[in-house]
């Protein structure tokens, strides 16, 4: 694609990997096929190759945002199955990361807009603020009917009881390895899933302890800032980033860490992104770089660990391949992998590269399209006929829940049974 910035656009570091980036795309549409917008409307605006347009134009002549085209950026998943459809390399995650900052620098949103997201932003990243947001929410269901629909699509997948965990846990804390220690990692709690399903790091701490595992909670890291950079709230993300390096980094020094671990899909696609968004910043750079070196998703650590099968089971999973795990990170045939292995029979739905609607904050700020891609996720599972459905990210797991009475389950809930753990509580009918 031919480009036409100023140089003195160009000497802007973020407008220049723009400009590669544009660069690399030859306007095949390859990626059309896998969008999830385009799929389901039809708009070409809608599709990658539309909205690479719209960040071209809007970057290169300096225009003011205008409500159609933040329209079309705002319902872009960033679900990133574009860039594993692309057959030129478009790095479409930082583009349209870009065209979102400078949306957020430059277009005055509707004040109804400008209060969710700052509502977002503000409470979900921070676990006290969200527990009092959904003790809110248990008040605010009596006044449902009269809401605006995205107030309604909010209430509608808060929990109505949040999740319960057997393991204390708090910042700072070492669990230390059953056995001889072979690794020393630092566990990302996180924030969103930390309140609604604590177990999730219960069952991983398990895991990962039981095959040798020293696990570190730093104190002082939080939530991994992608809520807020997705959004183009960049300081706020920047805030986060740098408080978790420097968590981590305390970390290390008090002993090598081999990996820094995330058990929510969507954060791990953050952390191994630290690096590049740190890139330009001399004083943080080379610690994000490394902390990005070190960023794993929990399937990845499982991999490298021998697993001990303890209990024996029959059942069938139906496995979500969570966008940020199969396109954000390329991870996708590793954690069938280690379900089949521990006992388990892994079945594939139709359609596993499409969104279930999820996406961070989408099912909050575009709950239309959010609740179509959930029905049609939820039904290709469920044809499946599983006796639970397995994925790697507490979004796509609240989202698919909402959808189907089949119990879903964290991957490493399951393969923490499959050792020696308890039985996962979504399996029990404890999750809400």
């Amino acid at each position: 694609m031919q480009t036409s910035f100023t140089e003195s656009q160009l000497a802007d570091p973020d407008v220049r990997a723009t400009e590669s980036i544009l660069r690399a795309c030859v306007h095949c549409g390859f990626c059309t096929a896998t969008c999830p917008t385009y799929v389901l409307l039809g708009d070409e605006l809608d599709s990658p190759r539309g909205r690479i347009y719209l960040i071209k134009d809007m970057l290169e002549n300096q225009r003011a945002p205008s409500a159609e085209v933040v329209k079309h950026i705002d319902r872009c998943l960033s679900c990133l199955a574009c860039m594993t459809t692309c057959p030129s390399g478009v790095n479409y995650m930082h583009l349209v990361d870009h065209g979102r900052r400078y949306i957020e620098e430059n277009y005055r949103r509707p004040p109804f807009d400008r209060l969710m997201r700052a509502a977002l932003a503000t409470v979900l990243p921070y676990p006290g603020r969200f527990r009092a947001a959904l003790a809110l929410a248990r008040i605010a269901r009596l006044f449902a009917p009269v809401l605006p629909v995205r107030l309604r699509a909010m209430l509608a997948l808060a929990p109505k009881r949040v999740g319960q965990s057997d393991t204390p846990m708090q910042d700072g804390q070492v669990f230390p390895a059953v056995g001889p220690r072979t690794h020393r990692v630092a566990l990302l709690a996180g924030c969103v899933q930390r309140v609604l399903a604590p177990e999730i790091n219960a069952a991983t701490i398990r895991l990962l302890t039981r095959h040798g595992c020293e696990v570190v909670l730093a104190d002082g890291a939080a939530c991994c800032g992608a809520l807020a950079h997705h959004m183009g709230r960049e300081a706020d993300a920047l805030r986060l980033i740098k408080a978790n390096i420097a968590a981590w980094r305390r970390a290390g020094a008090q002993g090598k860490l081999d990996a820094v671990v995330a058990n929510a899909s969507g954060c791990g696609t953050m952390l191994k992104d630290y690096g590049y968004i740190l890139r330009n910043d001399p004083a943080w750079a080379e610690d994000a770089a490394r902390i990005s070196a070190l960023a794993r998703d929990v399937s990845e650590v499982a991999a490298d660990l021998p697993l001990k099968r303890a209990n024996g089971n029959a059942l069938t999973i139906a496995y979500h391949s969570a966008c940020s795990l199969q396109h954000g990170q390329q991870i996708d045939a590793l954690p069938k992998r280690l379900l089949a292995a521990c006992g388990f029979a892994v079945r594939d739905p139709i359609e596993p590269h499409l969104c279930c609607g999820s996406a961070g904050t989408y099912n909050l700020l575009q709950p239309e399209i959010a609740a179509r891609l959930g029905a049609r996720k939820a039904e290709h599972l469920e044809a499946l006929e599983p006796d639970a459905i397995a994925a790697g990210n507490i979004g796509c797991m609240v989202q698919i829940a909402g959808k189907t009475d089949v119990p879903v389950a964290h991957t490493v809930e399951l393969l923490d049974w499959a050792t020696g753990g308890p039985r996962p509580a979504a399996l029990n009918g404890k999750r809400a």
